[in-house]
């Protein structure tokens, strides 16, 4: 029997406007309200209900697909679609259990970190609290414990595999050109995190992946069919089966960025559960019969998505939506918000320890409500307080914490210019946290830092700019 499977990394940065816990209009998306409006009714609806064509184009049914894809779905955006994607949310949840109860007990969905950041530039203490909250996200939502996580942008380092070796975490999936070793037959490969702790590294194929992404893959289902698994052996450019095929992509590939891409994934699907020798599956009940065989050559720090490691986070490396704008401004933004970072952590968490019995315990354990999930928030705030602690304050600095290290999610640095709309929302997050932190006297030095972040558009300005303009919006007061 092979292997087939396709994994769909979902994700959508964190667009409340953190005063008012609400999405403003986006222009950008119109006719929708926002980008999540518009995305939810390009991608994540149709995904969830994919029209099946017959072999004569006719509708022939719907599927949920994530019932027959391995993914992974931001907690900020779960957190959204939860509220008000109520269908979808539980389309989602359902094809896990479902996926669960055919695959011996191995859900299609993987965890992510809390927010989506580049874990090998994050301190170990970041890396630890971000992984922790995510799986305690993923727990409030699936109600069962996670198999794998998938790394935003896979970004990866050995330290980030021990952080996921130590807090449970079984495996990973990775792009080829992050290991030096990759398999020729699907079979993960194996870190040793030490202890006697490993984690398992699937490494998908990239042809396939770019193919979906940026080819014709997308084009007919029929196709990505037989380069999933060669269904007819004539087919000129059919492969020599191996004991495992899978691709990643971003999610948002099936229907936003590819109109009716989910609909070719449907029709694929339905000819792979066809074939007798075809397997659809997902890794966790791969590996389940799979294990691995050899260590791991790992390149460290790496991504899916830079070929120069993880520079698209901090550096002028070139790599970005077009390639025709200069990104100095990538190190002045990391280096005024690390500066930032370290600012509220002295302040939060000298505050945090005068609030909580153990604020350590306290706020790595607030992932499991940090979604918005009312119905535990106040109790969670109140059974973690010292006798007569301010419960609102508290509030305030587990509010604070988590803006903090969203402001660092990759978005901020992933496209052309400082003072594009992702940056945008990043800062202001850092502005929301210094107003949790009640810290107003470190926005002038914060302000000069941002000030060296020069946009590549004049009239924009610099970073220092777009903060002003985010943290005096008058919807934000």
């Amino acid at each position: 029997m092979h292997s087939v499977v396709v994994h769909g990394h979902f994700y959508q940065p964190p667009r409340e406007n953190p005063w008012r816990d609400a999405v403003d209009v986006e222009p950008g998306a119109a006719p929708f309200h926002d980008w999540n409006v518009r995305i939810t009714h390009e991608c994540y609806g149709p995904v969830s209900a994919a029209r099946l064509l017959d072999a004569a184009g006719h509708v022939a049914g719907r599927v949920n697909l994530f019932e027959w894809m391995s993914f992974d779905i931001g907690p900020t955006l779960m957190r959204w679609l939860e509220r008000h994607a109520v269908d979808v949310t539980q389309a989602i949840v359902s094809a896990d259990r479902a996926s669960a109860r055919r695959l011996d007990g191995h859900g299609n969905a993987l965890a992510m970190p809390y927010h989506h950041v580049i874990l090998p530039l994050a301190s170990r203490r970041d890396k630890v609290r971000e992984v922790r909250w995510g799986l305690a996200d993923f727990r409030a939502r699936y109600h069962r414990d996670p198999e794998g996580l998938w790394l935003p942008e896979a970004a990866v380092d050995e330290e980030t595999l021990v952080v996921l070796a130590e807090q449970g975490v079984r495996f990973t999936v990775l792009s080829p050109h992050q290991v030096r070793n990759p398999p020729d037959d699907g079979r993960p490969l194996r870190f040793d995190a030490g202890g006697g702790r490993q984690v398992a590294l699937f490494v998908y194929d990239a042809d396939l992946a770019s193919g979906v992404a940026f080819g014709d893959l997308l084009h007919d289902g029929d196709l990505l069919a037989r380069r999933l698994m060669p269904l007819v052996e004539e087919i000129p450019e059919a492969r020599v089966p191996s004991s495992l095929t899978s691709l990643a992509t971003d999610g948002e590939t099936f229907g936003h960025h590819r109109k009716f891409g989910e609909m070719a994934l449907a029709r694929a699907i339905a000819l792979l559960r066809a074939h007798r020798s075809v397997a659809v599956e997902n890794y966790a009940a791969v590996l389940a019969r799979m294990e691995p065989r050899h260590d791991v050559d790992l390149v460290s720090p790496s991504s899916w998505s830079c070929p120069h490691g993880v520079e698209r986070w901090r550096s002028d490396c070139g790599c970005g939506a077009t390639g025709r704008t200069s990104q100095a401004w990538r190190g002045p933004l990391r280096s005024a918000l690390e500066w930032l970072a370290g600012e509220l952590d002295a302040r939060l968490g000298a505050e945090a320890s005068s609030l909580f019995r153990d604020a350590e315990q306290a706020v790595d354990a607030f992932g499991g409500v940090a979604a918005g999930l009312e119905r535990t928030y106040a109790a969670f705030v109140a059974g973690h307080l010292r006798a007569g602690a301010d419960a609102h304050r508290a509030a305030r600095v587990l509010d604070g914490v988590a803006a903090r290290l969203a402001m660092f999610s990759s978005c901020a640095w992933f496209f052309d210019d400082v003072a594009g709309h992702e940056t945008a929302l990043m800062l202001r997050l850092a502005a929301y946290a210094l107003d949790c932190a009640q810290a107003p006297m470190l926005e002038p030095e914060l302000l000069d830092r941002l000030s060296r972040a020069h946009s590549n558009y004049p009239a924009a300005g610099t970073a220092a700019d777009v903060y002003h303009r985010v943290a005096s919006h008058p919807q934000l007061a």
